[in-house]
């Protein structure tokens, strides 16, 4: 892939087309405040040939990240693409944050959620049943921070509704999609 688009793309008065499209791409990545589809970072940019455009740019982006020892990454995350930091960081990361995400979380809404995230959707009474207390508090609490959702209703007596988690719990988490969960069989008790 050339580091400058084709003449036609810099004709259709693509702002910055003079300048090459990882640059683009890298801008509007680290200006965005949530992870962006390929797709959209496509039109954002006027890219004619759209996401497989932005693919290549985002891996020669990461390749010369890698190469000159940067400690940044563009990952794939909760549908979208982000600048994030690479993992061997997170403590630093973490308490630059002072743990904000993880530590607003109390036991019983990680643990609401992890049952949420496994199970979805699932109806408010199954997580009790799991869980063995009442839930209905953490529930809202963890939907006023968009980390979960009413995904619909069940067909059962009284339609309860059912809950699912969001793309910000994905984002918070780190995670592009719910099947990278780690599996319940990996999952070590402490």
């Amino acid at each position: 892939m050339s580091e400058h688009d084709t003449e036609s793309t810099a004709a259709r008065d693509v702002p910055c087309a003079d300048l090459p499209l990882s640059q683009r791409v890298e801008a509007v990545l680290l200006a965005a405040d949530r992870p962006m589809a390929d797709g959209r970072i496509a039109d954002v940019l006027g890219l004619e040939l759209g996401a497989p455009q932005v693919r290549a740019a985002i891996e020669e982006l990461n390749a010369g990240y890698e190469a000159t020892g940067r400690t940044f990454r563009i990952e794939q995350v909760a549908g979208g693409r982000q600048v994030m930091t690479i993992s061997a960081l997170g403590p630093v990361v973490a308490r630059l944050r002072g743990e904000r995400a993880q530590a607003r979380l109390t036991q019983a809404a990680l643990e609401t959620l992890a049952v949420v995230a496994y199970r979805q959707p699932i109806l408010r009474a199954d997580i009790e049943a799991i869980r063995g207390v009442a839930c209905g508090e953490v529930l809202r609490s963890l939907m006023e921070r968009r980390m979960v959702r009413i995904v619909g209703r069940s067909e059962e007596i009284g339609r309860p509704m059912l809950y699912g988690t969001t793309s910000e719990f994905l984002r918070t988490f780190g995670i592009a999609s719910i099947s990278d969960l780690p599996q319940a069989k990996d999952l070590k008790a402490p």
